[in-house]
């Protein structure tokens, strides 16, 4: 059997491949990542420009929900207006109907009403003391509602204005 004879290094290395072969596959490779590159910041863009058209469409119509429970309610209040023939009890019967299309719009809106009992203890984050008065009740409860409140969600838009109790003095 005859060995196999060695093959020196030459024979079993690749061809190398020339200086300037390398530097054009660098030169492609950073080519194709410049345009990669390019390609994210746009595309961040595009989404940058889009989310902004959103936000601004929703501060400009994001009241468009309670907007068409209202048109309803104003309807109403204009025919009450323009009936000249109408007696204090059929208006009085239109104004709570449109009292209750308000209510419903308010609803549907998460627009609640903060309209304290008396008693209640007094809450500074929903109530705003007009005065003070000497009366039965507890300290610091409610005596009277003098205008009610109202919360959007969890978010007090107007504080209800109420009376409060104070200690008798001895």
């Amino acid at each position: 059997m005859a060995e196999p004879t060695p093959q020196t290094e030459t024979e079993t290395a690749q061809p190398a491949k020339s200086l300037e072969e390398l530097l054009a596959e660098a030169e492609a490779r950073v080519q194709e990542q410049r345009d990669a590159w390019l390609r994210a910041m746009a595309d961040a863009e595009n989404a940058r420009k889009r989310a902004q058209a959103d936000i601004a469409s929703a501060h400009k119509y994001g009241v468009e929900r309670i907007a068409e429970s209202l048109v309803p309610v104003m309807d109403s209040l204009q025919a009450a207006l323009a009936d000249q023939a109408a007696d204090l009890a059929t208006l009085r019967s239109g104004v709570e109907l449109t009292v209750k299309q308000l209510g419903a719009a308010f609803e549907k809106a998460s627009l609640a009403e903060i309209n304290p009992a008396a008693g209640d203890k007094f809450d500074p984050h929903s109530h705003q003391a007009m005065m003070a008065v000497e009366a039965d009740a507890d300290p610091n409860t409610v005596v009277a509602v003098m205008q009610k409140g109202y919360r959007l969600h969890d978010r007090v838009i107007r504080p209800a204005l109420v009376t409060v109790a104070k200690a008798r003095a001895n």
